[in-house]
């Protein structure tokens, strides 16, 4: 059965305040989510992840400054927050709340394939030393806290570079974990990626990183943006040789300020043997065309950081709006609930009178897809089959919960054509569709 989307998408992003804003920041994450932000049947949330920056940083001035830099870059280059959920994450104490919940279900094994833990891990280990030596467990429960950054507002979307990938992968993990033991709660997101921008090089032809130390500053000045670009590394050929745009950080760094007209000429200029000096002019033009309008607001709003301050208060409220309600019905969904609801004789008979069927929804072994259908006390009405994403899965529960017309045939059922189900043994068509009508009830 093909997927169909939700009638309305959430795109979830974030930058961690951990230095100055620069172009790989720009180009691979802010730009495409502000883009994203201004399409129709789109809700967009933004958010500072100072929390993530305290894993690597313990200059309590940095964090703050380069959070009001970071604030100050989404507003300049164009982010309308009367349109989107703008906020800093620290300001959401059901984040935290729900990291811990998460960490519960989180197994300790998807945790150590994590990239930047094994990295550290392979790094230790060639020096010598212990494995994990300087490994805190900020480092290490990261994936976590991105996840509930993720979940805690069912983004359907999130951008992200390529080296990002794998912790969107553990999300759904994590929440599909969580959905299989309490119910379905969590929407399952996806990684969204723009390939020609996603990850930018920097001056080396590495990934443009602070880390690395190759970044090109955002709003840096004109003089300063030159001065930097005719730092980039190129290789020694002459002018009038051909040079190869292809692995080249100059041509892709022009790409991705450039019209796909204008990407065409600059490889046919380099197949021609442009200057390396010229191509860098033209780059440095490009760059300063696109960045010089953002610039001015930028420095306006460092100016004021008190107008950043009450926009981000004004953002938190809206997104607590959403956070509060649903932490409460995830705390209840786990157990955390008034004793005041423990079950008197009355009580616990209201209690099963009300009891539901429930859906649920994981990941097996083999990477597929699946639901099951379960009545109140647990027992298996209905198993799905294998589905390729966790939005096709979702598709078919969601059909169901709205009584969209199915057949069975032989114990399995179908839905539009597609066999998408199997009943579990001993159960009837009959007893499915008295537990289907109790989502309309």
């Amino acid at each position: 059965m093909s997927a169909s989307k939700p009638s309305v998408q959430r795109v979830l992003t974030g930058i961690k305040p951990s230095g100055t804003p620069h172009l790989g920041n720009y180009a691979g994450a802010i730009r495409p989510a502000i883009a994203a932000s201004r399409q129709a049947e789109v809700e967009s949330f933004y958010f500072l992840a100072d929390y993530h920056a305290l894993i690597s940083t313990t200059d309590p001035l940095r964090v703050q400054r380069s959070t009001l830099e970071i604030a100050a870059t989404w507003l300049a280059a164009g982010l309308d927050t009367s349109h989107v959920w703008f906020y800093r994450q620290s300001d959401i104490p059901e984040i935290p709340e729900l990291t811990w919940l998460l960490s519960c279900v989180a197994g300790k094994g998807l945790l150590n394939r994590a990239h930047a833990y094994k990295a550290a891990v392979d790094k230790n280990t060639a020096e010598g030393v212990d494995p994990d030596a300087g490994v805190n467990m900020g480092l290490y429960m990261y994936p976590v806290l991105m996840a509930a950054d993720i979940l805690m507002f069912k983004a359907h979307t999130v951008p992200v570079g390529r080296d990002q990938i794998q912790h969107i992968e553990m999300a759904r993990d994590i929440a599909g974990s969580f959905n299989h033991l309490y119910g379905e709660h969590f929407v399952l997101p996806e990684a969204a990626i723009d390939a020609s921008v996603a990850t930018l090089p920097g001056l080396d032809g590495r990934k443009m990183s602070k880390s690395y130390d190759n970044t090109i500053p955002l709003f840096c000045s004109p003089a300063e943006l030159k001065k930097v670009i005719y730092s980039i590394v190129t290789d020694s050929k002459a002018p009038g040789e051909p040079k190869d745009a292809d692995g080249s950080a100059l041509f892709e760094l022009y790409q991705a300020f450039s019209s796909a007209e204008e990407t065409r000429a600059m490889r046919t200029a380099f197949e021609e043997g442009i200057a390396w000096g010229e191509a860098k002019q033209a780059l440095s033009d490009k760059i300063e065309a696109s960045v010089a309008p953002m610039r001015e607001k930028y420095q306006a709003l460092i100016a004021d950081p008190a107008q950043i301050e009450k926009l981000l208060h004004e953002g938190a409220a809206k997104a607590r709006a959403i956070a509060t309600p649903f932490l409460g019905e995830l705390r209840r969904a786990v157990g955390l609930r008034s004793l005041a609801e423990v079950a008197r004789p009355a009580a616990a008979a209201e209690k099963t009178k009300a009891a539901l069927p429930q859906f649920k929804q994981y990941r097996e072994a083999d990477g597929r897809f699946h639901f099951k259908l379960v009545d109140a006390g647990g027992g298996l009405l209905l198993q799905g089959e294998g589905f390729a994403s966790p939005r096709d899965a979702g598709t078919v529960v969601s059909a169901l919960k709205q009584g969209s017309a199915f057949e069975v045939k032989d114990a399995t059922l179908w839905l539009d054509g597609a066999k998408v189900a199997t009943l579990a043994e001993g159960v009837d068509e009959a007893t499915l569709r008295a537990a289907l009508a109790a989502f309309g009830e």
